[in-house]
């Protein structure tokens, strides 16, 4: 919960895709880089979990309602993985098959 949902954690937008233009979920690729180095790529095929046993799971403790985002954790190669931490100044760039680039620049929440 404290890593997907601290202030200014979970960059998403500026706006959301609806389902019907995504495509397959459970075949997306997901590129992250820092600061142009490839940090994470793998695809949505490779989840442990698809994503319909997800919201069966979530579903049992939880209403889900139109427009709730359902975090799944990401893919090999997090920060600590890396040994590579953010700081102010670095660069985020990510992207997912069909949805788009983001582009974020790591700032100090102080």
């Amino acid at each position: 919960f404290t890593a997907k949902n601290a202030d200014t954690f979970l960059p998403t937008g500026p706006f959301l895709v609806p389902a019907a233009f995504v495509g397959d979920p459970g075949d997306l690729r997901i590129t992250l880089r820092h600061n142009g180095v490839v940090r994470q790529d793998e695809s949505t095929k490779d989840m442990i979990f698809d994503i319909p046993r997800l919201i069966a799971y979530v579903s049992t403790t939880t209403t889900l309602r139109p427009g709730d985002l359902l975090l799944t954790g990401s893919p090999a190669g997090n920060g600590a993985h890396w040994g590579v931490f953010l700081k102010p100044g670095d660069v985020v760039e990510s992207e997912i098959t069909g949805l788009g680039h983001q582009r974020n620049t790591v700032r100090s929440h102080a």
